[in-house]
């Protein structure tokens, strides 16, 4: 069975509290997840999840991972992290970076992200069904 390890990173844990009018009223975190598990389910795919505020901690699970394919939502640190791109270069799993929002029609600073160019496929602004776009995506290209 295929496994998809999905990495989120600060503050997303707070979907459906957060700023509805950009990461949209489609519930909460949970509600998110559940509909992902489902769908992985139908695609007879194995989910694993992390969620964590900890920029260590998050690469500390992409270098540990033992999985086929990564989603990763890095949250803030999408514009900032050079650790997590170094991660992900060493570990050499295929990946797919997603954000719930059209990063692009946000803040300049938001349009730069550290991960896409190593990325397998960037998926944004779909809002919760960003992440079964993923993961649809990251199967086919696997």
């Amino acid at each position: 069975m295929t496994k998809i390890l999905l990495i989120e990173g600060p503050l997303l844990d707070k979907i459906g509290e957060r700023e509805p009018e950009i990461y949209g009223r489609a519930g909460t975190r949970e509600a998110l997840i559940d509909k992902l598990i489902k769908r992985a389910n139908e695609l007879k795919v194995e989910l694993e999840f992390v969620q964590d505020y900890s920029e260590g901690n998050l690469a500390k699970a992409i270098v540990n991972a033992k999985c086929d394919g990564i989603i990763i939502n890095p949250g803030a640190y999408t514009h900032t992290s050079v650790l997590l791109r170094d991660a992900l270069l060493t570990a050499k799993i295929p990946f797919v970076e997603v954000h719930i929002s059209n990063i692009f029609a946000r803040e300049t600073f938001r349009h730069n992200s550290y991960i896409s160019d190593i990325a397998a496929g960037v998926i944004c602004g779909f809002g919760a069904e960003s992440y079964a776009i993923a993961l649809e995506g990251l199967l086919a290209s696997l």
